[in-house]
C-alpha cells in the first residue's frame, strides 16, 4: 500500500506483458502492448474512508478504474471493468495485495480480483474482475507495477495540473511539497517504490562482470551463431564456439548491452518477418556500419533467470514445436501462458572480465620469456607444441575452472536427451464449422496426466473456454470425433482439435449423441 501511494502515478503490466490502457471510447478497459501513451498511465489516489484502498485515474480521459456489475459474457463468470466517473465509490476503490514482487487489486465491492485474461477472442486483451477458478488462472490477477517519473510525461503541464487537484496524502509523504512541483516528481521518481520495482525489473546484475556467457533456453538449448555467419538457432552442443557471445556494455547506459558473436558480429533483432503472416521477426548476426538500437538488448530479471528485451518491446525467443519453428529464434512477445518461458534465458558466465584480463596479461609475460627459435629449428616445433599445450591450460582457466574444460570434453560427444517429463500437445482451436487452419503454428504444452478429463480441464485453462470438446482427426477421412477414452500409451505427442461448446459442429455432435 504504502508503494503505492509514494509511487503517485504507475503503469499496470500484466503477466502476458501488455499494459491496463483505457480506451479510446472512454469507456473500455483493455490490455495493451503499446505501453507509450498517456492512457496507459494511472493516477493513485488514496480513499479519504478507507486508508487500505486505492482508486486508479486514468491520466488521459480522467476517469476512474470500474469495477461493473455487468457481465462480460453471458453465462460465463467474470464482470466488465470500465472507466467511469464515480457513480458508486465503492466499485472504484481496489484494495492492493502483495504477492512476492507483484500484487493482486481487490474491488472492495465484489471482492474479486483484477484479471487480464488470455486465450482466444473475446477474451483476449479483456480485463473483468473475477477470482482465479484453477490453478493455470492464477497468474492471471498478478500485476507488475511500473513507476512513472512525471517529467517523462509527454504533456508535462497537463499531468501536474491534474495532479494538483488529487489529496493531500502526497505532500505529507514528501514533506509538504506541492504534488505539482518538480520537487514532487524527483521525489517520487527517487522514492523507495521506484528502487524496489526498478531493482527487480533490472538483469544488469548477471553481466556487469561477464566476459563472455551462454544463454541456454527454456528447452535446454544453447543459442547458437551459426557458420554461415548470418543465422542464430539453437542446439544442445553447448561446448562449440559457436555457442559462447562477448557481452559489450553500451556507453552512457547502465541497463543495456550488446552481445556479439565468435565471428565478430552482432545479435540483431531484425525487422524480417520469419514466417509471412505470422508474429515474430528473425534474429540475425550482423555488423551495421552504424551501431543503432537494433544491436542493443536490455536484460530483464526473471527469478534466477533473464529476458533479453529490444528496444521496442520484443523478446528475445526461442521457439518450438513442429518445424520451421524448432530450434529457430526470434524476437517477439509471447501471446499465451505456454510460450511465457520462451523468452526466459538462463545466464552461463565463461569468462568473467577482470580475471580474463589478468590471465592474458600472464600469458603475454610467459610468451616474452620463451626462447626464440630460428625458423625451420627443431626448437621451434617444440616451442610451438609447449604453446598450444600452455594456451589449453590457460584457456581452461579463464573459462571458469578445469571442471568446466572436462565438462565441456564429455558434452562434444554424442548427445543423450533427457527423457521428457510427460506427453508434447499440439493444438488449434475450431471454427463453428470444426475447421482449422492447418497452415498456422498449433499451440502446445507439456501435459502430464493420463485422462481425457485432465486433458479437457487443461486446455480449458489454456484457451479460456468452458464445456469444450476434446477432439482428435481421423486419418482416414480427416473428420473430427471427441475423444472419450483413455490417452495413448508412452507420452506419445498428441495433435488435438479443441471445439468450443457454442459451435455449430458441437451442436451436431449433441443431435448425434456423441460427447
Amino acid at each position: 500500500m504504502d508503494l503505492l501511494i509514494k509511487t503517485g502515478a504507475v503503469k499496470l503490466r500484466s503477466h502476458l506483458e501488455k499494459f491496463l490502457v483505457g480506451d479510446d471510447d472512454n469507456e473500455t478497459v483493455r490490455q495493451s502492448r503499446n505501453g507509450s501513451s498517456q492512457r496507459a498511465i494511472w493516477v493513485v489516489e488514496l480513499c479519504s474512508d478507507n486508508r487500505e484502498a486505492v482508486r486508479f485515474k486514468n491520466l488521459s480521459s480522467g476517469l476512474y478504474l470500474t469495477a461493473s456489475d455487468s457481465q462480460f459474457l453471458l453465462g460465463m463468470t467474470g464482470k466488465r471493468v470500465l472507466q467511469l466517473s464515480i457513480f458508486d465509490p465503492t466499485r472504484v476503490e481496489w484494495e492492493p495485495i502483495s504477492d512476492g514482487f507483484q500484487l493482486k487489486f481487490r474491488s472492495t465491492k465484489e471482492g474479486k480480483y483484477l484479471r487480464a485474461n488470455g486465450g482466444t477472442p473475446p477474451w483476449r486483451n479483456s480485463v473483468t474482475h473475477d477470482s482465479p477458478l484453477t490453478g493455470g488462472t492464477t497468474s492471471w490477477i498478478l500485476w507488475d507495477v511500473e513507476p512513472v517519473l512525471l517529467s517523462d510525461l509527454g504533456s508535462f503541464n497537463d499531468a501536474l495540473s491534474t495532479l494538483s487537484s488529487f489529496n493531500s496524502v502526497f505532500s505529507d509523504e514528501f514533506g509538504g511539497s506541492n504534488p505539482g512541483s518538480p520537487m514532487s516528481a524527483r521525489s517520487i521518481a527517487s522514492s523507495p517504490a521506484s528502487r524496489l520495482f526498478s531493482k527487480k525489473r533490472s538483469g544488469m546484475d548477471l553481466f556487469y562482470n561477464a566476459k563472455t556467457v551462454r544463454l541456454k533456453s527454456h528447452h535446454d538449448k544453447y543459442l547458437i551463431a551459426e557458420d554461415d555467419k548470418e543465422s542464430v538457432t539453437q542446439d544442445r552442443n553447448g561446448s562449440a564456439r559457436n555457442a559462447r557471445w562477448v557481452v559489450e556494455p553500451v556507453k552512457g547506459s547502465n541497463h543495456i548491452i550488446r552481445l556479439k558473436s565468435c565471428y565478430g558480429k552482432y545479435l540483431t533483432a531484425s525487422n524480417q518477418h520469419f514466417l509471412l503472416g505470422m508474429t515474430g521477426s528473425k534474429v540475425l548476426q550482423t555488423m551495421p556500419r552504424k551501431l543503432d538500437s537494433s544491436v542493443e538488448w536490455e536484460p530483464t530479471k526473471d527469478g534466477s533467470q533473464v529476458r533479453l528485451k529490444t528496444r521496442y518491446g520484443n523478446y528475445l525467443r526461442a521457439n518450438g514445436g513442429l518445424p520451421p519453428w524448432r530450434n529457430s529464434v526470434t524476437h517477439d512477445v509471447p501471446h499465451r501462458t505456454a510460450t511465457q518461458d520462451w523468452v526466459v534465458w538462463n545466464v552461463d558466465i565463461l569468462e568473467i572480465s577482470d580475471y580474463s584480463d589478468k590471465v592474458d596479461d600472464e600469458v603475454k609475460k610467459v610468451e616474452d620469456l620463451k626462447p626464440k627459435a630460428k625458423p625451420g629449428s627443431g626448437l621451434e616445433q617444440a616451442t610451438v607444441e609447449k604453446s598450444d599445450s600452455f594456451g589449453s591450460d590457460m584457456n581452461s582457466v579463464s573459462n571458469g575452472s578445469q571442471k568446466y574444460n572436462r565438462q565441456e570434453s564429455s558434452d562434444s560427444g554424442t548427445y543423450s536427451p533427457p527423457k521428457q517429463d510427460g506427453r508434447l500437445i499440439y493444438y488449434h482451436v475450431a471454427d463453428d464449422y470444426g475447421g482449422v487452419d492447418d497452415g498456422v503454428e498449433g499451440n502446445s504444452f507439456t501435459f502430464k496426466g493420463h485422462s481425457v478429463k485432465e486433458l479437457t480441464q487443461k486446455l480449458e485453462e489454456e484457451t479460456g473456454l468452458e464445456d469444450i470438446l476434446v477432439c482428435t482427426r481421423s486419418p482416414l477421412n480427416a473428420k473430427l470425433y471427441p475423444l472419450r477414452l483413455q490417452l495413448p500409451p508412452n507420452n506419445t505427442t498428441m495433435h488435438i482439435v479443441v471445439v468450443p461448446s457454442t459451435s455449430r459442429l458441437a451442436g451436431e455432435f449433441a443431435k448425434a449423441g456423441i460427447s
